[in-house]
């Protein structure tokens, strides 16, 4: 049970100060009790959590489905506890007992954040990189839908999209691949704060980590802010405030942290990264944030108050934005459907009616077959958009007379990733989590395990990506063994979630793309061959619409009992 905070220790005491601190005793108090957890994010990013939050982030807790919300993505999502606090204090409906139960079996306060689960979590993070690959993928998203929906007076789309980074996230090489591509599209909306505290599990930063951050970023094409103490608000407020006003490049924020924070003992060492301070060094870090150390779970009055003043202006602004909307309808009522199509997962009547069919006899590679099929369907779905990394060509990924997707031109519906796979993988689930878009991406099956992480983040998300993965054997000839795929087949399909077709011809992979596009649950790879294959003769063997079952009978017995059964 939560302890009451009692009026008379908050007044006099700076409410901005005393909400950081309230976030990061909440943050002390759970993971104590889970016994589990990671202390030191909580205790050193919790100013910039809050500045965030409570000055810049546009939300409203009561609908966190608002197309036109901010994003805010916890990247290094060890640091789950700052979210939960925040998000309890914000009036998410996270109430004290469920803080309580952090880390505990069917808790909707998990180690690591889950998209689906908690409202107001983003997306699922836990390894490090995939969450800052996600923000591109938003940011994109949200660059798109602007350019394809608002109409003067009517800023549909207008949302920035945040991340809570770590030195882990910028070592990992998804970070690189996805914050080059971010700073080359020019996404000025895209605006991460790096917590910037030089510990590692292992030691201190300079065992590994000895770049010059700044300087890298700057070369991707970002802008790169810099603020010298964590804890100061106005600084931290400064920063976002320039981020903000600079939309031609993505912003990262370098914010000199001290990981746990006012623990006597522990702050600054990798001691209070993954485990629990200790109920003793908890009372000390209590007692030296000035907070009564035999208080639990405490919430100062004025606190709940401050942030649900916040709440308050998050709501008024999603009533004026649809407001907005109903006169946008009257206005554009095709647009309006458009919209309200896209962000209910719902596909446009006709979507199917002018899908391709191949003759019995011919000889199509499923590739062929997949790419007219794709571009037949992106003349039907106006919010169907995606690319490849650097194949277009070779996996028939190209969406005809449909533009790409540049700093110059957001409408663009081709989206070029360039030679990264893994930042492919995780900015597609980053624009499928911001919601409003169809989305695909193409690569070589045999690169798959560049992008393998993403594709299992998507498929524990439950994010409706279309994988296409072609050249699926060793048909695809002289390029030799290290392009041909021989176990991933049998890997992929091993991943919970996921849905892998491997069509036989070409109708079966019309068939395939409906079934991927219709699916909104999860996750699909299509599994296409470089080679020719003949066109099975439907009218002596079953329909290809049977793989809408996964399986069915190609050919049955023609009299009695079956003398043997062939399986493919």
């Amino acid at each position: 049970m939560a302890d009451k905070f009692p009026d008379s220790l908050a007044e006099g005491r700076d409410l901005d100060r005393l909400a950081v601190d309230t976030i990061r005793t909440l943050s002390l108090d759970a993971i104590q009790k889970a016994n589990s957890g990671h202390p030191g994010m909580p205790l050193g990013a919790a100013p910039m959590a809050h500045v965030l939050w409570t000055r810049h982030l546009k939300f409203d807790p009561a609908a966190p489905a608002w197309p036109d919300r901010d994003r805010f993505v916890l990247s290094g999502g060890h640091g789950s506890m700052l979210l939960y606090a925040i998000l309890h204090l914000a009036g998410y409906g996270l109430k004290i007992e469920e803080l309580e139960a952090f880390r505990q079996w069917g808790s909707r306060t998990p180690g690591h954040p889950e998209r689906g689960l908690t409202p107001g979590v983003e997306t699922t993070t836990g390894p490090l990189g995939a969450g800052f690959s996600n923000g591109v993928g938003m940011a994109i998203a949200e660059a798109f839908l602007a350019a394809t929906f608002n109409r003067p007076g009517y800023p549909l789309v207008d949302h920035f999209t945040y991340a809570l980074v770590t030195d882990g996230d910028l070592m990992e090489g998804v970070s690189a691949e996805a914050a080059s591509l971010a700073g080359h599209l020019r996404l000025g909306k895209l605006i991460y704060l790096y917590d910037d505290n030089r510990v590692t599990i292992e030691g201190g930063t300079d065992l590994t980590f000895t770049e010059d951050v700044r300087l890298r970023f700057e070369a991707y094409g970002w802008q790169v802010l810099e603020v010298e103490d964590g804890n100061d608000l106005e600084a931290i407020d400064r920063a976002l405030r320039a981020a903000r006003a600079d939309t031609g490049r993505p912003t990262l924020i370098r914010v000199r942290t001290i990981i746990g924070y006012g623990s006597p003992n522990k702050a600054g060492t990798a001691e209070c990264h993954g485990a629990p301070l200790g109920e003793d060094e908890v009372r000390r870090t209590k007692e030296a944030l000035g907070w009564p150390p035999d208080l639990h779970f405490a919430v100062p009055e004025a606190v709940k108050r401050h942030y649900a003043e916040v709440a308050a202006k998050g709501a008024a602004a999603h009533a004026r934005w649809q407001e907005m909307f109903l006169r946008y309808r009257e206005e554009y009522p095709g647009l309006a459907e458009q919209w309200e199509q896209a962000w209910a997962g719902q596909l446009p009547a006709g979507w199917d009616e002018a899908l391709p069919s191949f003759a019995a006899g011919d000889k199509v590679a499923t590739r062929a077959a997949s790419g007219k099929t794709l571009n037949a369907l992106a003349a039907k779905i106006p919010t169907l958009m995606g690319g490849s990394a650097d194949l277009a060509p070779s996996t028939n990924t190209y969406l005809a007379g449909l533009g790409d997707f540049t700093a110059d031109n957001r409408q663009g519906r081709n989206l070029h990733f360039g030679v990264r796979e893994h930042a492919m993988g995780g900015i597609l689930n980053g624009m499928a989590l911001h919601g409003g878009v169809y989305v695909f991406g193409g690569t070589f099956f045999v690169f798959s395990d560049y992008m393998r992480p993403a594709i299992r983040l998507a498929a524990l998300s439950h994010l409706p990506v279309v994988y296409v993965l072609t050249h699926d054997s060793i048909g695809l000839g002289e390029d030799g063994p290290t392009h041909q795929p021989v176990e991933h087949l049998a890997s992929l399909r091993a991943m919970p979630g996921l849905l892998v077709i491997r069509p036989s011809d070409a109708n079966e992979t019309v068939v395939a793309w409906r079934v991927a596009l219709a699916r909104r649950d999860g996750p699909t790879a299509l599994v296409l061959s470089r080679q020719n294959l003949p066109v099975l003769n439907r009218s002596e063997l079953a329909g290809a619409d049977g793989l809408v079952r996964g399986g069915y009978i190609l050919k049955d017995a023609p009299q009695g009992e079956p003398k043997a059964l062939i399986l493919a």
